[in-house]
């Protein structure tokens, strides 16, 4: 089986990674919906990655469950923290390809610092809709498991956001109506706010993003009909869009106003998390599998014209 999958349905094209079960690609009629990688120039700064058994920061790389503590290593050195989890360097096994989908699957046997086996499964799927993303986890063991997920696209249009901005035609919609303030080290320092009167209100279309610098969780989110959140990046001539179903109760944006070179201020990555940074510690909307447990959660990435 190659190592990176491809995928075609109607004008959507996407590259999935056996390696980490990472998004590489995700276009549409050719155009890159998605700030795109290959195995040869990246993963940049998570670029396309899961994020699980915790998305996000954990304070020290510490926590405890159980009645046992635990420490992570710490892999973010800027703010002291253990970042994103521990399978975006696992290789995983295809369960199901067809032109259309993959299925994705990897036996994690838990580590040391983590030792919690859990059973994961995604599944990519595209249509003429777009894409969606299906990730089932589940509890092999014998005794409760910590769980946390979430996802790391950048969504892209194809020019750096840097210079869409300064003319004035980019335009970020996130239907959040809180925000969680952070310390220095991008940790909870507080309840989660509003985001009226904060300058992080992104709930009406037409919100230019201007000079904002976005390394923010959004949550208390609005729902459509569908139950679904959206970040939408809306440029001159179409938007890229991202929805997460009912599971997932926050949304990260991060504007990559810390990346260097040609990345900074790129893209925005658009992260759907069932969980806040340092969930692992403060057990905030942490999901506890009980042993034969699962839990399924669905995101998807879409565009249209402007």
């Amino acid at each position: 089986m190659a190592e990176v999958i491809e995928l075609r349905a109607g004008d959507f094209h996407a590259r999935v990674d056996r390696s980490g079960a990472g998004l590489q690609s995700l276009t549409c009629g050719g155009r890159d919906l998605v700030w795109p990688y290959t195995r040869g120039s990246g993963p940049v700064a998570f670029q396309g990655q899961v994020l699980a058994p915790w998305p996000n920061r954990v304070g020290e790389g510490r926590y405890a469950f159980g009645g046992r503590e635990f420490q992570l290593e710490i892999n973010n050195a800027a703010t002291g923290t253990a970042i994103h989890g521990l399978v975006h360097d696992r290789e995983w096994s295809p369960a199901a390809v067809s032109d259309d989908a993959v299925t994705l699957r990897l036996v994690f046997e838990g580590t040391p610092a983590f030792p919690f086996p859990l059973d994961l499964s995604i599944t990519y799927a595209l249509s003429e809709a777009g894409l969606t993303v299906t990730t089932t986890a589940s509890n092999p063991g014998s005794g409760p498991a910590p769980f946390g997920l979430g996802f790391h696209p950048y969504l892209t249009l194809g020019e750096p956001l840097s210079e869409l901005a300064a003319r004035g035609e980019v335009e970020v919609e996130i239907t959040a109506a809180a925000h969680q303030p952070v310390d220095a080290h991008l940790l909870p320092s507080g309840p989660p706010e509003p985001v009226e009167g904060s300058g992080l209100d992104f709930r009406s279309p037409g919100r230019a993003l201007g000079d904002t610098v976005l390394d923010t969780a959004f949550t208390d989110l609005a729902r459509d009909g569908d139950g679904r959140a959206w970040i939408r990046l809306i440029g001159p001539e179409h938007r890229v869009e991202l929805w997460c179903d009912a599971s997932f109760g926050w949304l990260q944006a991060f504007s990559a106003d810390t990346l260097g070179g040609a990345a900074h201020r790129a893209h925005l990555a658009a992260e759907p998390m069932t969980c806040p940074p340092n969930a692992l510690a403060t057990g905030r909307d942490l999901i506890v599998l009980e042993p034969g447990e699962s839990t399924e959660h669905t995101f998807g990435i879409t565009t249209s014209d402007s």
